[in-house]
């Protein structure tokens, strides 16, 4: 049975320390049963909760929030009638809502901490909660509760995540804005929202507030939305937004206020050179979608040895092995996750978990974690999905390595299915492009129905080399299914 560290008078000393309870809670197992183990976790969200962002603050709730909005979208007259169905969204509860999915989450972070603090698999493994510090190489001070204690181990595991990014906007801490930690437990959803930013999560909020009803205003730095992807699906989806719930182009914001009547939020161009007016934004609550910033800082990363990037990452090798400022590999310190990585994607730190769990083992056969092409996508309506190199970034490699590329473009809306959804060209579509000598995908891009699954054959097909032709022309594609558009773009370059 694991024990709950109550006090510490002189530092304890264990053969690993694993801070962090998201991909982290992974890494106890049987391999690691005769080392002693010290588990320290700070929680997620104002309520401190364990089991890491994507189960309590991220992918997962987020998740199962647009699945509801997708279905209050879809039940909407405007799109029913398209279909000869006669329907009418009457409204949406949201605290029917919000129910439904922590009921179902909150079960799970309760008994994972329960697991690890009481389970006989779990006799190795000392469960610390508290907030731990580096206050030298190897050594840790844990703010509990209870007080501060200090820690030693011989290797350490830092899987201790991200936090939302609250830009230093005059007014806007004092705004008490809402994050991705909190929005999702409110009891009730505002009428109108100003939402900043123009990345992946300000996207899916607003999409699902939108969806349950609520005056959506997207404010965005830049001219279009999503600007690190792929510009054919930045466009598109900026066309998409634009058409669904206001969305703010080009603007700054120079200063938020909290007031009596709700939140006034003062814009600028955020381009000199714009014919625009300053002009005040006033809407009942602001949700900050501007990213995440790695715990570093509150690990005190750099007092443990540590290079930190100008971002707040730890920086790792191609082995997870964390480096000192001159470039050298730490000896026994290892991270994952949000903590080092520039994707923050959940499925990444899982990779990452077990290169590094592996390389703990195995410190003679060491895995590499840089050797497969990263996806990532958007659960907006419609869905993003992309993995590689973008147009831009294929281009660049051509040029640079003397070699040329294809381009494919296969409208959704071509295809049997694409009709039974009554989609319209030009629209969503699948983008992939390809090494034209060889046949290699460099990239691949979709916007539409189901991208993030139709996209795991292109990864598949990246991760094992195949190529464009092979895929296209050696294998069954279902009729009329909605892979096809997949097939037909691949067809472009075989």
């Amino acid at each position: 049975m694991a024990r709950i560290l109550e006090t510490m008078s002189a530092p304890e000393h264990f053969d690993i320390a694993l801070i962090g309870s998201g991909s982290g809670n992974s890494f106890p197992g049987p391999e690691f049963a005769e080392k002693s183990i010290v588990y320290i976790d700070r929680g997620v969200g104002p309520e401190n909760i364990f089991g890491g962002t994507c189960l309590n603050v991220g992918c997962i709730p987020t998740k199962m929030f647009v699945h509801t909005a997708n279905i209050a979208q879809n039940a909407r007259r405007e799109h029913a009638e398209k279909f000869g169905v006669d329907a009418e969204l009457g409204g949406v509860g949201f605290p029917a809502v919000r129910e439904r999915v922590f009921s179902r989450i909150d079960p799970i972070s309760h008994g994972g901490e329960e697991y690890r603090a009481t389970h006989p698999d779990n006799a190795n493994v000392t469960l610390l909660r508290g907030t731990a510090r580096f206050v030298a190489p190897k050594r840790l001070a844990v703010e509990t509760d209870n007080g501060t204690r200090e820690i030693t181990a011989e290797t350490f595991l830092l899987a201790a995540g991200s936090r939302p990014a609250i830009p230093g906007i005059p007014g806007l801490k004092e705004a008490t804005p809402l994050t991705s930690d909190t929005i999702m437990r409110l009891e009730e959803l505002p009428e109108s929202i100003a939402i900043l930013g123009s990345g992946v999560i300000a996207l899916e909020f607003a999409h699902i507030l939108d969806a349950f009803g609520v005056d959506v205003h997207l404010i965005a730095r830049s001219g279009t939305l999503l600007r690190a992807f792929d510009e054919d699906i930045a466009r598109r989806i900026t066309e998409v937004a634009s058409a669904r719930y206001t969305v703010h182009l080009n603007a700054s914001t120079t200063r938020v206020r909290r007031t009596a009547s709700g939140v006034e939020i003062d814009l600028e161009p955020s381009d000199p050179a714009a014919d625009e007016a300053a002009r005040t934004l006033t809407v009942a609550d602001i949700l900050v979608a501007t990213g995440r910033t790695p715990n570093s800082d509150l690990l005190n990363a750099e007092a443990g040895g540590m290079s930190v990037d100008k971002a707040g990452r730890v920086m790792v090798d191609a082995h997870q092995r964390a480096l000192d400022p001159r470039g050298q590999v730490l000896d026994g310190i290892y991270s994952i996750g949000d903590l080092s990585s520039p994707a923050q994607l959940k499925h990444v730190a899982n990779y990452e978990l077990k290169v590094a769990r592996h390389n703990i083992l195995n410190p003679h056969d060491l895995r590499r974690s840089d050797d497969m092409p990263i996806p990532a996508a958007v659960f907006t309506s419609p869905q993003i999905a992309t993995v590689g190199m973008s147009e831009r970034e294929a281009r660049e490699w051509a040029a640079t390595t003397g070699r040329q590329i294809r381009v494919a473009r296969q409208e959704f809306a071509d295809v049997a299915y694409g009709w039974a959804m009554e989609l319209e060209a030009p629209g969503d579509f699948v983008k992939i492009i390809a090494d034209a000598e060889t046949g290699r995908i460099l990239g691949a891009h979709i916007i539409g129905p189901e991208a993030a699954t139709l996209i795991q054959v292109l990864i598949q097909a990246m991760s094992f080399d195949l190529s464009a032709r092979d895929i296209a022309t050696k294998q069954y594609w279902i009729h009329p299914a909605m892979p096809e558009v997949i097939e037909n773009a691949l067809l472009q370059l075989a």
